[in-house]
């Protein structure tokens, strides 16, 4: 189970270190200066037909914008590619289709629509484009990284459609790769390519965005106004592009839904990777990596069930853990948007207990509390007594969603000493919950009726595009919402300021008072005749609804 690690107050309070303020060119940057290349002035594609420096590629019209799906941006990374940073993409003559999406990188199953088998492919760095028809030139660009805890999901996951019409902005969403062949990190591999170990997914992001750079304006995208973002997984994504030098340059503002900002370290990656290894039955060969190399995907991803991976601190892409560079201000300044839903880890509590048959039990609350909070457990316990909870399952989510947003509030601080921080809580508790759960709930009473407490992980997606193909059934007020909310990512993705015409004030965010933007929908009387509403408003109320006061007060290590 994931498990949230607040930052040490110590360490929030460490001097800034300029490194990235020497102004180092990514290598993307530095090759364009060497070569004389950039990025051609945008302008929309007259076509479907659209120029990018490996070859032309014919898109698909649809109502109201046009769509180039499956773009290779990066080699086929299987065979002796595998654990390699992204190769170049092989050029090629005439016009390809880009109307089907690429595969999706190799994954385990999952409760996700389309994800139901095991998926093998691993030719899947491909990204998707979609433009407005009516596209000005230099629109601003959003580039959007999947989540799924490293180990699942794709671009495709992800319609853009409703943002692309109201905001005129174009859309790019991205492929990486996954698991253990996203993130393994041995010692031979180092010996390789210094670059790579532990970060071969973030390396595909990196890439995906210098294709960005170099081609979106035969699109009608501005590379000169990228906007990076993404959910769970992907926003830590984001964050440790933010932290990562080679990355500088190639995006202007960041946008983190319901992530954090931290890597382990190199050595914990490697004693992952270690078991992983042994795991496959790699360990005793004369030459692990050709071992490796030779293993099909299936059994590198049976091997991950019981041995997963994460991605690591390594290489000069990725040196500092993104939570050390946050709080010492030695990251890429761009003014950021975060936040999370308010109740973050009731879908956890659901998915590791009562969607597995096997609901919390008092015993096992008493356990995950001391598992997890180590030293601090019998003060946690004290503060959330069982007695206060109908369920042990209840208790644990308070808990969970207690730590998780001090947590939050933490990165919103440390971020908002050195950039424009805009803070928000998505805290509409009565919405559809996200495609996964709105469809078991449909054949499930388990899932009808689990307590999840208000407003969970991934539900505030389907307010901005339409995720995991379906659109969910929003009322009136919830659909006003959901233009309010695009509007504040469109304008932020326009100018760095979620601010514009006709929607609430939402100032920066300031650690002297912890206001932030509460997003909700109004509940409109059908009879009253008013117009249905969105009623998020500026809040100071985070603190109290998480019990900030008691998290604080624990001691760090």
């Amino acid at each position: 189970m994931t498990t949230t690690r607040p930052f040490s107050k110590s360490a929030i309070a460490f001097a800034a270190v300029g490194v990235l303020g020497l102004g180092l060119l990514s290598p993307v940057a530095a090759d364009a200066l060497r070569a004389g290349a950039g990025p051609v002035a945008a302008t929309h594609p007259s076509s479907l037909v659209v120029r990018t420096d490996a070859g032309k590629v014919r898109g698909d019209s649809r109502t109201g914008y046009d769509e180039w799906l499956g773009i290779s941006y990066a080699a086929d990374p299987s065979g002796a590619n595998r654990w390699k940073p992204p190769q170049p993409v092989a050029k090629w003559s005439g016009v390809r289709n880009a109307t089907a999406f690429a595969n999706r990188c190799a994954q385990n199953s999952g409760w996700d629509p389309g994800y139901e088998k095991t998926i093998t492919s691993e030719d899947c760095l491909a990204l998707n484009v979609y433009a407005p028809d009516k596209a000005k030139a230099n629109a601003p660009v959003v580039v959007w990284i999947h989540g799924g805890g490293n180990t699942g999901g794709a671009g495709q996951d992800t319609d853009p459609r409703k943002f692309v019409d109201q905001t005129g902005a174009v859309v790019v969403t991205i492929n990486y790769r996954l698991g253990a062949l996203g993130f393994l990190n041995l010692p031979q591999l180092q010996t390789e390519n210094k670059n790579g170990p532990g970060n071969y997914g973030l390396l595909d992001q990196q890439a995906a965005l210098r294709w960005v750079h170099t081609n979106i304006s035969q699109f009608g995208g501005n590379p000169k106004n990228v906007t990076i973002a993404g959910q769970s997984a992907g926003a830590s994504a984001v964050c440790d592009e933010l932290a990562s030098p080679t990355a500088k340059g190639l995006f202007t503002h960041a946008v983190i839904v319901s992530g954090g900002c931290s890597l382990q370290t190199a050595a914990a990656g490697q004693t992952q990777s270690a078991t992983f290894v042994k795991t496959v039955g790699c360990d005793t060969a004369s030459d692990v990596l050709a071992c490796l190399r030779a293993k099909p995907a299936a059994e590198l991803l049976a091997a991950q069930k019981t041995a997963g991976i994460s991605p690591s601190v390594g290489g000069t892409a990725f040196p500092l853990n993104p939570q050390t560079a946050v709080q010492t201000g030695n990251f890429n300044r761009v003014p950021v948007m975060l936040g999370q839903t308010n109740s973050e880890r009731g879908l956890f509590t659901f998915q590791n207990y009562d969607y597995l048959g096997t609901p919390m039990t008092a015993a096992v609350y008493e356990q995950q509390v001391r598992a997890t909070y180590g030293a601090n457990a019998d003060k946690v316990l004290a503060e959330y007594p069982l007695s206060a909870y109908k369920t042990p399952g209840e208790a644990w989510t308070a808990v969970q969603n207690g730590s998780t947003s001090y947590t939050r509030r933490q990165l919103f601080t440390a971020l908002s000493r050195y950039v424009p921080t805009y803070a928000y809580e998505f805290a509409e508790n009565d919405t559809p919950h996200f495609t996964s759960i709105y469809r078991l709930q449909q054949k499930s009473t388990t899932a009808r009726d689990f307590p999840f407490g208000g407003a969970i992980h991934v539900d505030d997606l389907g307010y901005i595009w339409d995720y995991l193909g379906q659109t969910l059934p929003y009322d009136d007020d919830q659909l006003e919402l959901s233009r309010q909310m695009i509007t504040y990512w469109g304008d932020f993705a326009a100018s760095g300021d979620p601010n514009g015409a006709r929607t609430p004030n939402w100032p920066t965010y300031k650690p002297a008072t912890g206001a932030l933007m509460s997003l909700k929908a109004c509940d409109t009387d059908p009879a009253s005749n008013k117009a249905p509403a969105a009623c998020s408003k500026v809040s100071d109320g985070f603190a109290a609804e998480h019990d900030l006061t008691f998290w604080a007060s624990l001691p760090t290590s």
